[in-house]
């Protein structure tokens, strides 16, 4: 690898937070290099607590943002060997988050005496049961199924971390329940299958959908989580949702569309340039191609996809067919010169600057792939006017999170039975124009998961979309 594509020195982030319990003697200097230890060490300080603990010593707290474990590590070396200090104690914040888990069950009226009970259980619940079960839609009504939503993987392809399985996948279920609820007002339930039988999968979770408005699936490798989202949907009488492919190609359209307003291009007649035809990438071409886009060239690890290469499967037999009219062969660097843009959803550090340079001018790159980009956003922004990643210590992220609260608040909302291609490009468009002309520019085309507007937006297109189709 050239040094025009090493990636930068990572960032420290509170993902990697740390919380050293250090001990020095009372008066010691060691309070004052505790700070300059730990910056020289490429750390961050974000917090210094100071308690007394004895008449000869004194006890601290210091809270660190570090880049990786290694890093922590190496803070924590330096730290022990300022003159003076002892390290009584490591914490590492995000795993302190996480004991226990970081979601829970609560009822939504208090048990205070044998009315209550007899009220929310038996003998009064079976009055409920036997309302449902002369209609059975009555369950959205009397039942916490109608803010329920199933988030179901089967661990095989978890955040960048591969096939680490259901057990390991939790954590993350659990995240994204927690993200529901937040943004959302969603009760949403972490169900990890220990199957990575696609059959196996489509009946499981056809099985326990009676409890649940929408099945948010994710972390589902490719192909398979193609056949498992399409036939679920033609199966059951609620959304069913692939996060990692729909999600994802939601937020990329918002991007893109006021990425293009800044540059003052469009997409009906850009050139763009998609790498990584697995979950997200096709979803994002399909979403893309249905949104008026006409001119992509898709690329994946063997290079070009164009119909005369051999061994195509079915999804990039569909790629080839809509894409690449100009039937281009070879690889991603045959394909980028000329192109407006570039979306990466494959791997890190396949660009260099001079590779961006080769594009038109005023070219857009969204270097998606996480936690490392295609290409460090430094080295793009020498010939890009926009840059994007999935990071959050850049600008411009491309966050899932600004698009599945919304859409399944309004999908719940509407007692939707379905999804559509004009649900996401609805969600798109919502979240695109919660910028505002005087805040669009080159650094800005999407707005913060905290916006305090967007999840609402897209809540309210979604309804709209679902409402009229039924009328």
């Amino acid at each position: 690898m050239s040094d025009e594509t090493q990636p930068h020195p990572k960032t420290p982030s509170v993902s990697y937070s740390i919380t050293v319990r250090l001990e020095v003697p009372a008066g010691a200097s060691a309070v004052g290099e505790l700070t300059s230890t730990v910056e020289s060490a490429g750390g961050l300080v974000t917090a210094l607590d100071v308690a007394p603990s004895g008449v000869d010593h004194l006890r601290i707290d210091l809270t660190a943002a570090t880049s990786d474990t290694d890093h922590a590590d190496a803070i924590v070396e330096a730290l022990e060997a300022v003159s003076d200090v002892a390290v009584k104690k490591v914490s590492d914040r995000t795993f302190l988050m996480h004991l226990g888990g970081v979601i829970e069950v609560a009822t939504k009226h208090p048990l205070r005496n044998r009315d209550d009970l007899s009220m929310i259980y038996t003998p009064g619940v079976a009055r409920i049961s036997q309302a449902i079960a002369k209609d059975k839609e009555d369950a959205r009504r009397l039942t916490i199924k109608r803010n329920s939503v199933a988030v179901v993987t089967d661990g095989s392809a978890v955040l960048g971390l591969g096939n680490i399985g259901p057990h390991a996948a939790l954590p993350v279920m659990e995240g994204k329940a927690a993200l529901f609820k937040s943004f959302g007002d969603i009760d949403a339930w972490p169900i990890c299958l220990d199957t990575q039988d696609t059959e196996q999968i489509i009946e499981t979770v056809a099985a326990i959908s009676p409890g649940f408005a929408g099945i948010n699936l994710e972390d589902i490798s490719a192909p398979r989580c193609f056949e498992i989202e399409a036939r679920l949907r033609e199966r059951l009488d609620i959304p069913v949702f692939h996060d990692d492919q729909h999600g994802t190609a939601i937020v990329v359209l918002a991007a893109l569309e006021n990425a293009l307003r800044v540059v003052g291009k469009r997409l009906d007649s850009a050139r763009l340039v998609l790498v990584g035809a697995g979950a997200a990438g096709t979803a994002v071409l399909k979403t893309l191609v249905h949104a008026g886009a006409a001119d992509v060239v898709v690329c994946d690890v063997e290079g070009i996809v164009h119909p005369d290469r051999p061994g195509l499967d079915p999804s990039l037999a569909w790629t080839a067919e809509h894409t690449n009219a100009a039937r281009l062969t070879g690889t991603l660097r045959d394909a980028l010169p000329g192109a407006d843009v570039f979306i990466g959803v494959s791997a890190p550090n396949i660009l260099g600057a001079a590779d961006v340079e080769t594009m038109a001018d005023d070219a857009i790159v969204f270097a998606l792939a996480n936690p490392d980009p295609e290409i460090d956003p430094g080295l793009a922004r020498r010939h890009a006017a926009v840059v994007a990643t999935g990071r959050s210590d850049y600008p411009n992220q491309i966050n899932n999170v600004l698009a599945f609260p919304g859409i399944f608040r309004g999908l719940l909302d509407a007692q939707s039975r379905g999804i559509d291609m004009d649900v996401l490009v609805a969600a798109a468009e919502a979240i695109a124009s919660t910028v505002t002309a005087e805040e669009l520019g080159p650094n800005y085309i999407i707005p913060s998961v905290f916006h305090p507007d967007v999840h609402e937006r897209v809540a309210s297109a979604v309804r709209g979309v679902v409402e009229r189709s039924r009328a």
